[in-house]
């Protein structure tokens, strides 16, 4: 539907651009003195992670630790979109989705991916670039059977990316399946619907320090004569 404004709005109801400015160019927040040091960080980037998550998970003022932003590119265009963590392995990341969606369009043309985990309230993010591919078929079947009942049905009624007419048209088919596929009773996992791991090439940790002076180090993937993975730590100017 396209909507047309006849008539301007008028000078109280137009929104106060300038004063917003103002305020945000004012915005700043100083960071606190906790650093990261190479010698109280752990050899292994999955095990330092897991060691943030758990942090950020009993931290009161983080509403969903897990949540990243994942980026994706095609055709040159970059696109970004929250998505939940559901595993972390020495293997990578795992997340999952509709494969029809526009993200898993988007990994088909081009595999390369970034998350960001922002954990504010912490002054810290985790960035890790790598490539996604999807998860075999009997591990997408076993963590959908452990979703709430509303999230399986969800899952079906959503042609998640394409465009809507109606939120009643979404609602109807809802319950249409809903009614298909009772609470109780077994939902089965839709063709069109599974993980991905995303196998990190690097890995980076941010921690806010004051006056902007950030920490910044990063693990890097290598790999030795035997083809074993390799993690080399770098640090960077914030």
């Amino acid at each position: 539907m396209k909507v047309t404004l006849d008539t301007p709005m008028s000078e109280a109801q137009e929104p106060p651009i300038t004063d917003i400015r103002s305020k945000v160019s004012a915005m700043r927040r100083s960071y606190g003195e906790v650093g990261l040091t190479e010698g109280e960080l752990d050899q292994n980037p999955i095990s330092q992670f897991t060691k943030w998550l758990a942090d950020a998970a009993t931290n009161p003022f983080i509403v969903e630790a897990n949540a990243m932003v994942l980026s994706t590119v095609f055709e040159n265009q970059p696109t970004s979109r929250s998505v939940l963590l559901k595993d972390v392995t020495e293997n990578g990341f795992t997340f999952f989705t509709n494969y029809e969606s526009a993200k898993a369009i988007d990994i088909a043309a081009n595999a390369n991916v970034s998350m960001l985990f922002p954990w504010y309230a912490m002054e810290r993010q985790v960035i890790v670039l790598g490539s996604a591919s999807k998860i075999a078929r009997a591990e997408s079947e076993a963590y959908f059977a452990t979703r709430p009942w509303s999230s399986q049905i969800g899952a079906w009624a959503s042609h998640q990316s394409k465009r809507l007419a109606t939120r009643e048209t979404l609602e109807n088919a809802y319950s249409e399946l809903a009614n298909k596929y009772p609470e109780g009773t077994p939902v089965p996992i839709p063709p069109h619907w599974g993980g991905y791991l995303i196998t990190p090439t690097n890995i980076e940790f941010w921690q806010g320090r004051y006056s902007r002076l950030h920490d910044r180090v990063r693990y890097v993937r290598t790999y030795d004569a035997a083809a074993k993975t390799q993690w080399n730590l770098e640090r960077f100017y914030p």
